[in-house]
Order: C-alpha cells, then sequence, then structure tokens
C-alpha cells in the first residue's frame, strides 16, 4: 500500500502544480500597466476594458474577463507566468515608466505598437532578459534610446519606428547576436549608422527616414537581405565590396546624398533583386563586363533625379530580369539605343524579361524615337520620353505626352536641336 500512497501523494502535488494561478508579481506589473494608461484612451471592447484584477489573469484568459493582450505558460517550477503582452492598438495613451518591468521575468513578447504612448522608452527594460520581440512601433515615444537595451541579448525583433526618437543608434546594438530584424524608420535619429558587422542573424534593417549621417557602413551583416536607409543624410561613396553581401535582395539609399559613381558591383551583385538610388547626386556609372550582367538578378532599378551623364548604358538592356528601369530627370544624353526599344517592344521568355516600366524622361535624349517603339500600343509597356531633345515625338504618342519636349536652346549643348 506505500508505493500507492506515494504515488497518489505527487500525482495530487502536482495536479494542483498544474493548476497554480498567475504570479504575484506578474500580477502587480500588468495592474501597473493599466493603471499607466489614461483611462479616456481604454475604449469599451478594447483589450485593456476587459483587464479585471479581481480575478486571477490566466485563468481567465479568452472569458469575459481579459479577452485579449495576453499568453501564460508553465514555467519549470510549475507556476503561471506572462510570458506574451501583445495589447490591440485602439489609441492608448500614457506612460511605461511607472511598471515594474522586473517583475516580468519571463515575458518573451511586448507589443503595445500603433498607439499613443509617449515619454521615454524605459531603462527598466533591461530587465527583461528573456525578451524576443520587442514592438513600439506608431507611438510618440521620445528622447533618446537607451543603450541599456543591448543588453537583451534573446531579442531577434526590435521595432522603435514612427516616434520622435533622437540621438544616435546606440552601439551597444551589436551586443544583439540573435538580433534578426530592426527597424527604426521615421524617427529624428541622427549621428552615424553603427557598426553592425558582427550580427550574423541580421535579414532585414530600416532605418529610413531618420538624420542619420556619415556612409554606409563598411561592414554590413553577411546576414543582410534587406537594407533601406532611404530619406536621411548619408554621403560619400557605396562600398565596393557590398557583394560580400551576398543574400541582398533589396537595397534602398534614395533620398541621400550620395555622389561620384555607382559601382558596377551592385548591376553584378549575385542577389540583389531591388535597387533604389534615386534623388542622390551619382554623376556617373561603372559599366560591368557584359558576361558578368548576364548573370544579374536586377528586377527593378531606379536611378532616377541624379546628375547621370554620358550615354544611356547599354548594358541594362542585356540584364535578364530587369523589368523596371528609371533614368528619369538626369543629364543623360545620345540616342536611344534600340536594344531598349526591343527589350520593351518584344515580349520575354524563360531565359529574359521585357521592360514593363522604361522610364526615360527628363534628360537629353535626342534623335528619332527607335522603331519598336512606334509600334507599342497602350497597356503594352509603361514608357516615359517627355522632356528630351527628341525630334520625332508626334502629339499620338502616349510615353511622349504630346510635345512635351526640350526647347532648342536646352537641348543645343547636347546634341541636334528639335527642328
Amino acid at each position: 500500500m506505500f508505493k500507492p500512497i506515494v504515488f497518489m501523494f505527487i500525482f495530487t502535488k502536482l495536479f494542483f502544480s498544474a493548476n497554480s494561478k498567475t504570479h504575484p508579481a506578474d500580477i502587480k506589473a500588468l495592474n501597473a500597466l493599466k493603471n499607466g494608461v489614461d483611462p479616456r484612451s481604454i475604449t469599451p471592447g478594447s483589450c485593456l476594458s476587459s483587464w479585471d484584477f479581481t480575478i486571477d489573469p490566466c485563468d481567465k484568459i479568452f472569458t469575459d474577463h481579459f479577452t485579449c493582450g495576453l499568453r501564460c505558460d508553465r514555467v519549470v517550477s510549475g507556476l503561471v507566468r506572462v510570458t506574451e503582452i501583445t495589447i490591440d492598438p485602439v489609441g492608448y495613451s500614457g506612460s511605461l515608466t511607472s511598471v515594474p518591468w522586473n517583475h516580468l521575468r519571463y515575458l518573451n513578447t511586448l507589443d503595445i505598437s500603433d498607439n499613443s504612448f509617449s515619454g521615454l522608452v524605459p531603462n527598466k527594460f533591461s530587465n527583461l532578459t528573456r525578451l524576443r520581440r520587442l514592438g513600439l512601433s506608431g507611438n510618440s515615444f521620445a528622447g533618446e534610446i537607451p543603450s541599456i537595451l543591448g543588453s537583451l541579448h534573446q531579442l531577434e525583433e526590435l521595432y522603435l519606428d514612427n516616434n520622435r526618437l533622437h540621438g544616435a543608434i546606440p552601439s551597444s546594438f551589436n551586443n544583439l547576436t540573435k538580433l534578426k530584424r530592426l527597424e527604426i524608420q521615421r524617427n529624428y535619429i541622427s549621428g552615424e549608422f553603427p557598426d553592425l558587422g558582427s550580427l550574423k542573424n541580421l535579414y532585414f534593417i530600416d532605418v529610413s527616414d531618420n538624420n542619420i549621417s556619415g556612409g554606409v557602413p563598411s561592414t554590413l551583416p553577411l546576414s543582410l537581405v534587406e537594407l533601406s536607409m532611404r530619406n536621411n543624410k548619408l554621403n560619400g561613396n557605396i562600398p565596393h565590396d557590398i557583394d560580400k553581401v551576398r543574400f541582398l535582395q533589396v537595397l534602398d539609399l534614395s533620398h541621400n546624398m550620395f555622389s561620384g559613381t555607382v559601382p558596377s558591383v551592385l548591376f553584378r551583385h549575385p542577389s540583389l533583386e531591388q535597387l533604389t538610388l534615386s534623388y542622390n547626386e551619382f554623376s556617373s556609372l561603372q559599366v560591368p563586363a557584359v558576361d558578368i550582367t548576364l548573370n544579374s538578378n536586377l528586377i527593378a532599378l531606379d536611378l532616377s533625379y541624379n546628375k547621370l551623364r554620358g550615354l544611356l548604358p547599354t548594358f541594362m538592356a542585356s540584364m535578364p530580369k530587369l523589368t523596371a528601369l528609371s533614368l528619369e530627370h538626369n543629364e543623360l544624353t545620345g540616342m536611344i539605343p534600340a536594344q531598349y526599344a526591343v527589350k520593351a517592344a518584344v515580349a520575354g521568355n524563360d531565359n529574359t524579361s521585357s521592360f514593363e516600366r522604361l522610364l526615360l524622361g527628363g534628360n537629353y535624349l535626342f534623335g528619332p524615337i527607335p522603331g519598336p517603339l512606334l509600334g507599342l500600343k497602350p497597356g503594352s509597356a509603361d514608357v516615359s520620353l517627355a522632356d528630351n531633345c527628341l525630334y520625332r515625338c508626334p502629339d499620338a504618342f502616349f510615353f511622349c505626352r504630346g510635345r512635351d519636349q526640350k526647347s532648342a536652346v536646352d537641348c543645343k549643348s547636347f546634341g541636334p536641336t528639335i527642328p
């Protein structure tokens, strides 16, 4: 009889442990979180309106009380702890500074995105040592990004975008070795972008629409798939060894102050599919070898609104996958190469794609329109040749917008004048 009694005792103990309620420290932190929210912003039917602390939170998830916003898990000790807080984006306002974040020791997800929280990003987030996802997007947080966030060594996703943060990106972010996604776009971040080359798992970076200065870091994470640094104050040259970032598919450096030459490495990159360098001050292109260009994976290329001079680069018509090309509003001259016209007019096949979008307006191109383009029908390809020096651009041609061409005076120094 002894062994069955011992077994029953152990089973009973485990049974009651399995039904343990929320840890008191977690309840205290959740209560403080709700109390820090302006009650006028807690609307009927919202997550926080259902948080009723007269009952146990983790016992009542998905009931009339605590209808959403929480996840609880049983940890090794048998206690039930809050592991996820994800509240709905309904415009909650208030502050997070009074929350005892050190109580939420098992929290791995905190997402309060698309609300109206304000104040500083709490330094006490450093106590959330198990945190894997931190989402503060679309609020009104101000001040500097706490460097202490670099101590969250389990962090995989960090969303700080669409706030009012200023100052530099902390160099301590280089300690976030498990980080996969970093979004800080649409803030007031300044200073140079830090060296994050040691982050072997980081595949997505978006720091667009800030005031970041300096150049593209010479050492980027080799795991990067997408890098967007659009609309900052970046200058200098693009690193010639960017092909070492061999998984890169999307690169957007538009609306900056880059100048000089666009390196050929970007046109022969092993994986790059979308390259946007518009609204800069590039003056020339480094032409790659044709045989290398044939292996290009570029699908969309935007070099508009720069200061590119010289003839239209014929190698771009040899890129087999390129379907969208914009060279608008540069200082390019010469005649339109026949290769461009053929790629726009002839249907693609399994080995090569045709131009679906070819934007060449706002340059100093002269001469006749190539025959294949004259045969284009509306809707077959989006072609723009407006505001050039072309002398054969009948009113009927939709891609010329009538006779919207430069004057003879404007064209004089670039080639034949319009008759």
